[in-house]
This record gives C-alpha cells, structure tokens and sequence, in this order.
C-alpha cells in the first residue's frame, strides 16, 4: 500500500449546498430561508443562549443563597486523625498536608474533638474546639494557635 492507492471512505465528502443560484437548483428564490422573519434576514445573528423572546433561564430559575466574602473557610481535622502521625516534634499544617490530612497547608486548620489521643503532641492549627484542647492537654500535649 502506498499514497497514491488511499482513497476517501464513501460518503466521507459532501458537496456543499450551493443556495441562491436559481430555482432548478432546489435553492433558489429565498435560499432554503422561508419566506420573512428575522433568520430569513441578511446579517441576522442571535446569541446562542438566546430563547427566541421566550423569558429565558437564567431568569426562570430562582437565585438563593449568600456567599459572605470575609468568611473563614477552615479544613477540619478530628484528635483521632492526629494517631495516624508518628514521630514528630510539632504538628504543622504543612506535617498534616504531608501525611494528607488537609489539602492545602495554606488554608486555616480546625481541630475538632472528635477521636482519642493517648500520645503528647505538640499542635499548631489556626482554631480548635474546647472538647479537642480538653483531650490533648489531658495527654499532655501543648496546642498553640497560629
């Protein structure tokens, strides 16, 4: 097999419809447009979300909720998560995204009470709950908010 012996899969290519050029064409007179309104016209456009003048989507559809701009989104871990970390001095936000705790080291953290501890940990976070401080530091453990 060689170039010259490829050839096009049959019905692959179309002629294009040529419109406007007399009625023996099939496509003469109005140009396969109809006959009046506004897509019949030169120059006619609409924007594809259009709706024709019917009322459309964006305004059939109810708007709810409010997003407050200064509020703090935190990343929630439990004291119980805090078991899954070995041998490290202090828990930072970057040791908890290393061992994928959170996502993001750069977002705020929260410690929630959720779990148990039994080892000292040494924890900086941005917020915790009064029950997690309560279990960590009745293990011994030192929380320092950031």
């Amino acid at each position: 097999m060689d170039l010259k012996s490829l050839k096009k899969a049959p019905g692959s290519t179309k002629n294009r419809k040529r419109v406007g050029r007399g009625q023996g064409s099939g496509f003469g007179g109005t140009a396969g447009r109809g006959h009046k309104g506004q897509r019949s016209r030169s120059g006619s456009k609409q924007r594809d979300w259009f709706e024709g003048g019917q009322m459309p989507i964006q305004r059939r559809l109810p708007k709810f909720g409010f997003h407050h701009y200064s509020k703090k989104v935190y990343q929630v871990i439990n004291v119980g998560d805090l078991a899954r970390i070995e041998t490290q001095d202090e828990i930072t936000p970057e040791v908890l995204k290393q061992y994928g705790l959170i996502k993001k080291a750069s977002q705020p953290v929260k410690l929630l009470g959720d779990g148990e501890i039994d080892k000292k940990v040494t924890i900086k976070v941005h917020a915790i709950s009064k029950s997690a401080q309560e279990k960590i530091e009745k293990a011994g453990g030192v929380v320092t908010l950031l």
